[in-house]
């Protein structure tokens, strides 16, 4: 049968899309306002329309027009996404006429004139509680009055509860139209065992993934910190846990479509540390922090702490803190990074070192997306069995290189969208 279409809005660089193909169902389309992780999600995804435009200058009529160029219909099984929250009102105001909170809006249009049979709306934990809790109380009485039914009560999801090696909570809203079969949060799949004796209810759960799941096979192969050559994919072992992270879609990503990809795995690049900087790393117990970076060593049998993605070019263009690895007195690599937040090796990401952990940390850990989207296909009465995966076009590995200009040239948008990098002058610091 056919797969369900959906749209990612705010996609970045795919990890709800990436998700969502795992759990069946085909990116008709995604809206990403940065050109250059758009050229990322094109890169990943160059079977549905990528849209690197201001979503508040889109119209439903023109993204429908681009899913139906791409041959899918116009009749939307599910859109997801998740809107900035930037602006919280005073009490006694409502908080989503604040204007920093205009994206927001934009996301409730889209649905409210699209009316696809299911949304998933994400954000960060933190929307839901002190003050910040009148927001997602008006939120959802917006959702109900457009005619959805909201999952209640809203939940906090942990990423590390479905199979991720890495502690990241994320607020999910599932919408379900008043016509169809409604969705459920999806229930955990693992559990910290260690600690306790393992109840009945414990015991069909999975122990919690450690980073060394994740990246183990990575400490034989020294980190690049200039070209990246890539690593031959037969000197790594993808048995076990990761299965799922094979250049052929395997395991937690079996059902999604084959990339046309060499045997070469790329990203596992990172940065030139110091003399200093390295004896510091060598000294710090794994699990705690570093005392004058105030960098987290990872354990090779603990989680990796929540990945951020740094300021953006106006705030600076700073990477943020990453990880001291647990073995190699460094910081994790852009692979690295990628495993512990659950993306293949065959998925890529931009070149420069800080696009691509920028890419990640925004990313939604694909494992939790895709244990969402599962949810909406159950709901859907659909036999994933049935479903078929396709082989698709290779893509232009140089979109990889693109610098802001070239992305903004690619997708015929003016150069100053996003604000240019700032440097600062090392002899002023």
């Amino acid at each position: 049968m056919k797969r369900p279409i959906a749209i990612d809005l705010f996609s970045g660089c795919g990890g709800m899309s990436l998700g969502l193909e795992a759990a069946g169902f085909d990116i008709a389309a995604a809206v990403e306002f940065d050109a250059i992780h758009t050229l990322v999600h094109h890169f990943n995804f160059p079977y549905g329309a990528n849209i690197c435009k201001d979503i508040s200058k889109l119209t439903s009529e023109e993204l429908l027009q681009s899913v139906e160029a791409k041959g899918f219909p116009c009749n939307i099984d599910l859109i997801a996404g998740g809107p900035p929250c930037q602006g919280f009102s005073y009490i006694g105001k409502r908080q989503l006429d604040d204007p920093r909170n205009s994206l927001v809006f934009e996301y409730l249009r889209i649905i409210k004139e699209i009316k696809p049979k299911y949304f998933l709306f994400e954000n960060v934990p933190g929307i839901a509680s002190g003050k910040h809790k009148k927001f997602v109380e008006e939120l959802i009485v917006e959702f109900e009055n457009i005619g959805y039914s909201i999952e209640k009560p809203i939940s906090i999801l942990d990423a590390s509860l479905y199979g991720a090696p890495q502690k990241r909570k994320r607020l999910i809203i599932v919408g379900s139209r008043l016509d169809v079969k409604k969705a459920v949060y999806p229930e955990q799949t693992h559990i910290e065992l260690k600690q306790k004796q393992p109840s009945a209810f414990d015991v069909k759960l999975k122990q919690l993934s450690v980073c060394a799941d994740a990246i183990s096979d990575l400490v034989a192969h020294k980190a690049y910190t200039g070209c990246d050559q890539g690593i031959d994919s037969l000197h790594l072992d993808y048995s076990g846990f990761r299965k799922s992270y094979s250049l052929k879609p395997s395991g937690e990503f079996s059902l999604c479509h084959t990339r046309q990809v060499s045997n070469i795995v790329y990203g596992h690049i990172g940065s030139k540390h110091t003399k200093k900087s390295i004896n510091r790393f060598q000294s710090t117990p794994p699990g705690t922090v570093e005392k004058t970076s105030r960098f987290f060593k990872l354990a090779d049998d603990g989680q990796c702490n929540t990945l951020r993605a740094g300021t953006a070019s106006d705030k600076g263009a700073y990477t943020a803190p990453r990880p001291i690895h647990y073995s190699v007195p460094r910081c994790i690599t852009v692979r690295e990074a990628a495993r512990l937040h659950t993306f293949p090796d065959w998925f890529r990401f931009h070149n420069t070192i800080w696009h691509g952990f920028r890419e990640i940390g925004n990313a939604v850990i694909p494992f939790l997306s895709k244990s969402l989207g599962s949810q909406i296909i159950k709901a859907m009465d659909i036999n994933t069995d049935d479903l078929e995966t396709y082989l698709l076009e290779p893509a232009n590995e140089e979109l990889l290189n693109y610098n802001m200009g070239q992305a903004s040239k690619y997708w015929d948008i003016p150069d100053d969208v996003i604000p240019k990098r700032k440097r600062l002058n090392k002899d002023v610091a």
